[in-house]
């Protein structure tokens, strides 16, 4: 019995992907490669070409592998972006969690582990805990949020057990620097070598916990061998508040630059998201280790031996109206 974990050719996916092996976790992986790499998935997985949104491809992997743990981690995590996409981030990020969750059941899977996101608490109730009643703003928030209510309602009439990570703003080696829409610090590294100034939309004093990845995935993979923290909920980060204009200079000085900075129109966010991380350390002894300084070296260290990398605009967009002018000019649409 195997643990299927999807979007391991991506971010997050990967490395809990790796992690999950270290403990000698037999891992399938299914990614349809439209956001991440082959390079990225771990040596020892198997890995399956495809979409969450095949029905009959889950059927065949859930039949050919009787998964005992679904790890979902697949998603289009571009929450700016979400407004303009909104069918498309319905589409994959609530709809293929659905499909999932249907072959769970159907096929008695003991646990569903959920990567949702800090998006799904909205605004102005600091610090975000998970006793913070949800009210998302955005559609990948929304998204995120109602396939954790689906897990709770299949849990209760299927008794499919789940578990729900809220990580946030995670960063660190295998980041796809080349996404525009997402990623901050992704994106700053790979302005910095391209040559051009990070772009920093409104004034830059938004406040975010930064966390490197190294402090998350390891946690998520121990958490799926714990049937005792089940049906339970956890935001997983870093406590350390940073500003984007302060992050900006901490990117430069750790690929060893002068800082240079476009500031932006501001554009529809949350002001500040900061969470709290006191339920996942009180239960699972979580303490994340790698101070932002540290980790950005890391990642830089990275970046620079892999270059800067450039990927095409989303050609998707579904409204226009309010566009940032930065989106559509990178679209040819000014």
């Amino acid at each position: 019995m195997s643990v299927l974990v999807t979007g391991a050719a991506g971010f997050i996916g990967s490395h809990l992907a790796s992690a999950l092996l270290e403990q000698s976790e037999p891992v399938v992986v299914l990614d349809d490669l439209s956001g991440g790499y082959r390079r990225n998935i771990p040596q020892g997985a198997v890995f399956q070409e495809g979409s969450i949104l095949d029905e009959a491809l889950l059927e065949q992997l859930f039949r050919d592998h009787r998964f005992r743990t679904v790890c979902h981690a697949a998603a289009y995590a571009a929450e700016g972006l979400s407004h303009y996409i909104r069918r498309f981030n319905y589409t994959n990020n609530l709809i293929g969690s659905v499909n999932l969750i249907n072959s769970a059941v159907r096929h008695e899977v003991r646990c569903f582990v959920f990567t949702s996101s800090i998006a799904v608490y909205g605004s102005g109730q600091l610090p975000l805990t998970e006793e913070t009643i949800p009210a998302p703003e955005d559609p990948y928030g929304i998204a995120k949020r109602a396939v954790e209510l689906d897990l709770e309602a299949a849990h209760r009439l299927f008794g499919l057990n789940y578990l729900v990570l809220r990580p946030h703003n995670v960063y660190g080696e295998r980041q796809n620097i080349g996404d525009r829409y997402r990623n901050v610090i992704g994106i700053f590294m790979n302005q910095i070598l391209r040559g051009e100034p990070m772009t920093i939309f409104g004034d830059g004093l938004q406040t975010r916990n930064f966390t490197y990845i190294g402090d998350v995935a390891p946690v998520i993979a121990r958490a799926v061998q714990l049937p005792e923290i089940r049906n339970r909920v956890y935001n997983i980060g870093s406590s350390e508040a940073t500003t984007i204009q302060d992050l900006a200079h901490l990117v430069a000085e750790s690929m060893g630059v002068q800082p240079r900075i476009r500031y932006l129109p501001e554009r529809s966010e949350v002001k500040h998201a900061v969470a709290s991380h006191d339920r996942i350390a009180a239960e699972l002894g979580y303490a994340p280790k790698t101070p932002l300084k540290e980790g950005l070296a890391r990642m830089a260290a990275w970046v620079r031996q892999e270059g800067s990398r450039s990927t095409p605009p989303f050609q998707g967009i579904e409204i226009e109206k309010n566009l940032p002018p930065v989106w559509r000019e990178a679209r040819g649409t000014a």
